[in-house]
């Protein structure tokens, strides 16, 4: 007698069997391709017809669900965003440094780096914060030099290792994305840094179109913030101005997050 499922779906190899299920031997390897196929139809006939995955919360990977915002950009004070000259300007350079990125990668990427130079794993995010910080960024401490103490040498490791070619051109795309993250979430708890400009510069230039949805995501985020803390500042003057217009412009500009873009005054 066929089975329900059978009467839907009948075998692609039906075969007849004097033996009975019973006299099979489930636990011992088939001893001719009948046999087989009898114990691949018995074993089907055992399966429930739903089957829930017992999952352990503990080993998935942080970060697997991507919000992608619409949410637009803050609108800058008047006076404080920049023409469309300029951004265009800032796009047609920024391109150039994408080209020459590309172009030389395997070049600068065969540097020995210097021995001081110890990058971090790929999982260490506090590692990464350090390295491209420094420690006085990174702890929220001071230098504690006066102005009539003579200049230290410099020490990557105090002010942090800028994003040299050397060090960038190593970094394939799931350590650039994975950076990015690291550092625009660092950046939504605290202040812009010249550290964070360099380095959010070098990753951007790093990043390859089309974009992937969290990378999409990513830079959508950081432009948002740019112009969260932009919408706060004072003065024209203010030093980080430039920089927090240049992020903003490269994010909707170049990689064509246009809603996100200033628009002439």
């Amino acid at each position: 007698m066929k089975s329900d499922v059978e009467e839907l779906m009948p075998r692609l190899l039906p075969v007849e069997f004097g033996a009975s299920a019973e006299e099979l031997d489930m636990n011992g390897p088939p001893r001719n391709p009948r046999e087989y196929l009898r114990q691949v139809q018995l074993e089907a006939s055992q399966c429930p017809e739903v089957v829930v995955a017992q999952i352990d919360p503990k080993k998935l990977k942080k970060k697997q669900t991507i919000n992608a915002s619409v949410a637009g950009c803050h609108a800058a004070p008047v006076g404080f965003s920049p023409s469309l000259t300029w951004q265009q300007h800032q796009v047609s350079t920024f391109s150039g440094v994408r080209q020459s990125i590309a172009k030389n990668r395997n070049h600068w990427s065969s540097h020995t780096l210097d021995d001081n130079v110890l990058m971090p794993k790929l999982t260490d995010e506090e590692g990464w914060k350090k390295f491209c910080f420094g420690e006085t960024v990174y702890l929220g401490t001071s230098s504690g030099r006066t102005d009539d103490e003579p200049e230290p040498a410099l020490d990557y490791s105090k002010v942090g290792f800028p994003p040299f070619l050397s060090i960038v051109s190593r970094l394939n795309q799931s350590t650039v994305l994975m950076l990015l993250e690291i550092l625009i979430s660092w950046f939504e708890e605290h202040d812009f840094v010249p550290q964070l400009g360099r380095w959010l510069y070098a990753l951007l230039a790093c990043l390859e179109k089309p974009l992937l949805p969290e990378a999409h995501a990513s830079i959508r985020q950081l432009a948002r913030r740019c112009a969260q803390l932009r919408s706060t500042l004072e003065s024209q003057e203010d030093e980080k101005l430039p920089a927090l217009n240049l992020l903003i412009c490269l994010v909707a500009r170049y990689f064509e997050q246009n809603d996100l873009a200033d628009q002439p005054e």
